[in-house]
């Protein structure tokens, strides 16, 4: 009996063994398959957030060159941050040639003397809470992570895309309604802009308006100097015009830069914010608000200083910076730009100007007033041998005129994409 009893339980124990070890492997093998799979997974993505990890580092190391410690903060109305930077701090005085030093002295203009600072004919939407930043710094607009990361990448943010640079016609989707002079030595440049609010329809497309001084060939020597007004989302995150300035010696490639976005333009002013929103803007049938806008050389230093209203310095670009330009531009241009992708395959809906063609005149279409260009004593001197371009006149025009009032001006811009733009 006991021995039967012994039996009954060596065989119960045996097959609970069994049954617990088949439990083991059972749960060993599931195990190895979580691992397997969570292992599999990290292989087919680990490289993503490395190179993630890459991007952001280099975000964080752009931002802290080119944001620069502040003395005090203004938040503006449509969510930009103003800082107000020592003017010997920002980001020109990074270059080489500028560190130590600090921004030049406004230079001389005799020649001009009968005109006067006009500081209310221009307004930014920061400013008008009544804040300002204090003499001796400059208000500049805080780069944001966001800003570099709707950037194609970190190494192109703040820059025009490089294409072909053609005078006559559009490179790589850029379209122009302009006039332009050439011929000469031309020393500055002045017009009065039409400020709209055009719309644009794609995150990598941009409408702008503005003044070009260049020289050099339309190859990989050509050098610019560029100040106007632009709508870009990809820039600046929002659909607002803003006042903006820009260079290159090297036909968009590796120099230059929108704004203070690099070492560059040495901003004087302590009232402006370049690359800020532009408030008010014009409206259909309504009122009309325009900017005047000047870019001149100093014949003493040679650099090249650009001008808001009658006579409020915004600050120069340094000659060193050029090769052609150093001296004079050979070609003036006026007028507007703007990206067309083609991303649904159809030309772009995005507007120039105002969005309506030039005929339909005053109130209706945007427009340059009393054009002007600058001689080598600084003297202000109407346009010769004025030229009329459109790329392509059933998406974007052009119309010329002159009179008493408004000198020689023009009309121009469009909607884009429309029955005779597809």
């Amino acid at each position: 009996m006991a021995s039967s009893s012994s039996s009954f339980s060596s065989s119960t124990t045996s097959t609970i063994t069994s049954k617990f070890i088949g439990i083991l492997l059972l749960l060993s093998l599931q195990i190895d398959l979580l691992l397997g799979s969570a292992l599999h997974l990290k292989n087919q993505t680990s490289f993503r957030p490395n190179r993630d990890i890459q991007k952001l580092r280099r975000v964080e190391a752009y931002l802290n060159r080119i944001n620069k410690p502040s003395i005090k903060t203004i938040h503006s109305p449509d969510g930009d941050v103003i800082e107000c930077v020592p003017s010997h701090l920002q980001p020109a005085f990074d270059h080489p040639q500028l560190q130590g030093q600090k921004p030049l002295d406004s230079p001389d203009r005799s020649s001009r003397s009968n005109e006067t600072t006009n500081e209310e004919s221009f307004n930014q939407l920061w400013s008008m809470s009544g804040e300002s930043c204090p003499v001796g710094s400059i208000p500049m607009r805080k780069t944001t992570k966001n800003d570099v990361l709707r950037a194609n990448s970190v190494r192109r943010f703040g820059r025009k895309l490089r294409r072909p640079i053609r005078r006559d016609s559009s490179g790589g989707g850029h379209e122009h309604a302009v006039v332009f002079v050439n011929g000469e030595q031309y020393y500055g440049a002045k017009a009065s802009i039409n400020v709209w609010a055009p719309r644009v329809t794609d995150a990598y497309e941009f409408s702008l308006s503005q003044i070009w001084l260049i020289s050099g060939s339309f190859g990989h020597d050509l050098n610019t100097i560029e100040a106007g007004w632009q709508v870009s989302p990809e820039l600046y995150g929002d659909n607002y015009p803003r006042f903006f300035t820009y260079w290159t010696t090297d036909a968009y490639q590796a120099t230059g830069c929108y704004n203070l976005l690099c070492s560059g333009f040495v901003q004087t002013n302590n009232k402006i914010a370049i690359g800020a929103a532009i408030s008010p803007r014009s409206s259909y049938n309504g009122r009309q608000f325009d900017i005047g806008l000047m870019i001149w050389k100093d014949p003493k230093h040679g650099h090249w200083w650009l001008e808001l209203g009658n006579g409020l310095l915004v600050g120069y670009w340094p000659a060193f910076l050029f090769s052609h330009l150093r001296s004079h531009a050979s070609m003036v241009q006026f007028g507007g730009e703007v990206v067309n992708s083609r991303s649904s395959g159809a030309h772009t809906g995005t507007q120039m100007g105002s969005g309506h063609f030039a005929d339909e005149g005053f109130e209706k279409a945007a427009y340059f007033r009393n054009l002007q260009v600058v001689d080598w004593d600084n003297n202000l001197l109407p346009l010769k041998n004025l030229h009329v371009l459109a790329d392509h006149p059933a998406c974007y025009d052009i119309r010329q005129g002159k009179n008493n009032v408004w000198g020689t001006y023009f009309y121009y811009g469009g909607p884009g994409r429309n029955p005779r733009c597809p």
